[in-house]
């Protein structure tokens, strides 16, 4: 066996022993306080982020599939806009098409890539779209009923977020910045590719559909499963007044807003409702900060993105986001938001 078969089956183990690794550090501290209210906390918080996550991710799963059998090897290389300013602009246009949640976006995403997306484009739809498309629009309307600015501050920060970084990464980003491409698959995808255009019974199509759907759903699930446990644990034990109070000026409030939005890793469906409990407390500007940061990036879809993309792609992502997060909030807050 050589030393690449070797690396690549120690890869798909890998998120298995730190998952073992973490239950084993957690696992005793919970069974000391069974019986105990962080006991059944810890629980909630598990399933209703999981569970949250689980169909939009199989959705995403389910798109990828569709599009890795029936779209071209180079379809988006030879028909995606050689204009960087055009291709973000596709990108954002995709974003405000597809209703899928950010934890759906990493598999639908990586088979663009796959496809012929550059990298720049990738990530403008990666960040914009779990934010601008049309169901997180009307909930964020229903959760901010009165408050009409809040919704279209949210909206015009993430594209203003997604765009500057698909400019920055346009410039930064030359190479594939996925884990592994269609080139480095055996041939029989081609083959399954070409029968399911073909004449071929529904069965055999199917057949293909769901099983590169699976393989998508459990390639980002388990990374899924860890994120959510880890974010349960964090949201358990972290005390929440201490966080309150680390948040009391006006520039740490940003940094607190965002740093929650990245931990508590809640639905792009969802966070709006959460958001609007604290209007009273935080200021818009950091409510905004919330809003935007955390269905770009959060604790969980971090780990989901590393399992497809190279590490230094991401890296930089975290690195890129965070501030312009800021800027677009605070500017929004002191311009547009009376």
């Amino acid at each position: 066996m050589n030393t690449t078969a070797v690396l690549k089956r120690f890869s798909l183990i890998l998120p298995f022993c730190v998952l073992a690794a973490c239950l084993v550090v957690i696992l005793p501290k919970l069974h000391n306080m069974a019986g105990n209210e962080y006991l059944s906390t810890f629980k909630i918080y598990f399933l209703s982020i999981f569970l949250e996550a689980v169909p939009f991710l199989l959705f995403g799963a389910l798109a990828s599939s569709l599009f890795h059998l029936l779209i071209p090897e180079d379809f988006l290389g030879r028909r995606w806009p050689k204009n960087p300013l055009a291709g973000i602009a596709a990108a954002c246009l995709l974003g405000a098409v597809f209703p899928i949640c950010e934890c759906g976006m990493i598999p639908l995403v990586k088979r663009m890539v796959q496809k012929g997306m550059p990298a720049y484009a990738a990530a403008v739809f990666l960040l914009s779209g779990p934010v601008v498309n049309p169901i997180v629009f009307g909930a964020t309307a229903i959760a901010f009923e009165g408050h009409p600015e809040m919704v279209y501050a949210r909206l015009g920060a993430a594209l203003f977020v997604a765009v500057s970084a698909g400019f920055i990464l346009s410039a930064a980003v030359r190479s594939n910045p996925l884990k592994h491409t269609l080139a480095g698959h055996s041939g029989h995808l081609h083959d399954e590719i070409k029968l399911f255009r073909r004449n071929y019974p529904l069965r055999r199509k199917t057949a293909a559909l769901f099983q590169h759907a699976a393989d998508d759903f459990l390639d980002a699930g388990k990374y899924l499963l860890l994120g959510c446990l880890l974010t349960a644990a964090l949201q358990t034990f972290v005390a929440r007044d201490t966080l309150a109070a680390a948040g009391a000026g006006p520039v740490s409030s940003y940094a607190l807003m965002m740093g929650l939005g990245f931990v508590l890793s809640l639905c792009s469906t969802s966070d709006a409702f959460v958001a609007s409990t604290f209007m009273h407390t935080f200021s818009h500007g950091a409510l905004l900060s919330f809003l935007v940061l955390g269905p770009m990036l959060d604790f969980k879809n971090v780990l989901m993105l590393l399992s497809a993309f190279k590490a230094r792609f991401v890296i930089a992502l975290v690195l890129i986001v965070p501030p312009l997060v800021f800027t677009a909030c605070f500017l929004v807050e002191r311009y547009f938001i009376t």
